[in-house]
């Protein structure tokens, strides 16, 4: 049997033994199932091309072998239609607020609420969590939670292949990296980070960021600087930045829809670093319809992105329709 197929039959058989697991709370091992499906109609006017996508489908499973080791897994079913295996490891807390994990883990330069699909404020990515780098590799990930008077703080380091995932390659130098963050997702909160990148003997980037993010119940403001420079070629640089909020307004319960969700986004590219301006920005406007009563979480959206282009971009010009305005109707569900 393939990979893929048995990796899907875990899941489900997995799933139907989920009851059995949740008799009783204190029972090891504990598992629970989690689930993103994100589905998409495009249409770039200016062009007068048109495209239906699933562009997520993703499953995973997490749970606690012991009250000290617990696991983590995760599979694409269809991104852009390739099946993919995601996350893969596990962890150890040898004391309160230590988590030690081992595997194939997320790296820490990114937020997940601009890369991880179920999170994203609007139907496309920023540009840095979508042109900067892989978001997982194979590694060790060592996470510390403490507080600073009353305020949350966690320090973050891991050391990785530098490759990809699904590929545990060879290396005579690892990559790594590390984040500092002060507060927590409801009220401010603010990291910054660095990720030394060792791909290839001639490949050597070095990414560094900060971030600041405000949130309230139904409400967010976040914004954040990326830059990655090249430390063999000094003129290979690329920066990136965005500005981005959303309210949500409740409705009434009986309604099919639980909120509604304006929202606004300006983002910017920039490899030329001596010329006057960005190389490409862009100003996104959504409007959501909440499917429960969670806010900024299961939703059927519609975007329109505006793209205000000084000097194309390659990796903006795959094909016509990456730098082109585009409306977008997004149907994304949670589970």
């Amino acid at each position: 049997m393939a990979l893929k197929n048995r990796l899907i039959l875990i899941f489900i058989m997995s799933y139907v033994l989920v009851s059995a697991q949740e008799a009783d709370s204190v029972r090891y091992p504990t598992f629970k199932v989690d689930g993103t499906m994100k589905n998409k109609f495009e249409y770039a006017p200016e062009i007068g091309s048109s495209r239906f996508s699933v562009r997520n489908s993703r499953i995973g499973v997490r749970g606690y072998l012991t009250p000290s080791f617990s696991y983590r897994g995760q599979i694409e079913l269809s991104d852009n239609g390739s099946f993919k295996v995601l996350d893969l490891y596990g962890s150890f807390e040898p004391i309160q607020g230590l988590l030690l994990s081992l595997g194939q883990t997320s790296i820490p330069l990114f937020n997940s609420y601009v890369v991880s699909p179920g999170s994203l404020m609007f139907a496309n990515r920023t540009f840095i969590g979508k042109y900067f780098l892989s978001t997982r590799d194979i590694g060790f990930l060592a996470d510390y939670n403490f507080k600073i008077d009353a305020v949350p703080a966690s320090i973050e380091f891991g050391a990785y292949n530098g490759n990809t995932i699904n590929d545990p390659v060879w290396r005579e130098k690892l990559s790594y990296g590390g984040r500092f963050e002060l507060g927590s997702m409801k009220g401010l909160r603010s990291t910054i980070k660095f990720y030394n990148y060792l791909n290839t003997p001639k490949v050597h980037y070095f990414f560094y960021g900060a971030d600041l993010r405000y949130g309230g119940d139904n409400w967010k403001v976040e914004t954040e600087f990326m830059k990655r420079d090249n430390k063999d070629v000094d003129e290979d640089q690329m920066s990136a930045y965005y500005v981005q909020g959303a309210y949500a307004f409740p409705l009434k319960e009986t309604y099919l829809f639980k909120n509604i969700v304006p929202a606004v986004r300006w983002d910017a590219i920039d490899k030329h670093r001596n010329e006057k301006g960005f190389d490409v920005d862009r100003l996104t406007v959504g409007l959501g319809f909440g499917l429960t009563k969670k806010y900024f979480s299961s939703i059927l959206r519609f975007d329109y992105e505006w793209y205000f282009v000084n000097r194309e971009l390659d990796i903006l010009n795959l094909y016509e329709e990456m730098d082109a305005n585009k409306f977008t109707i997004e149907l994304l569900l949670n589970f």
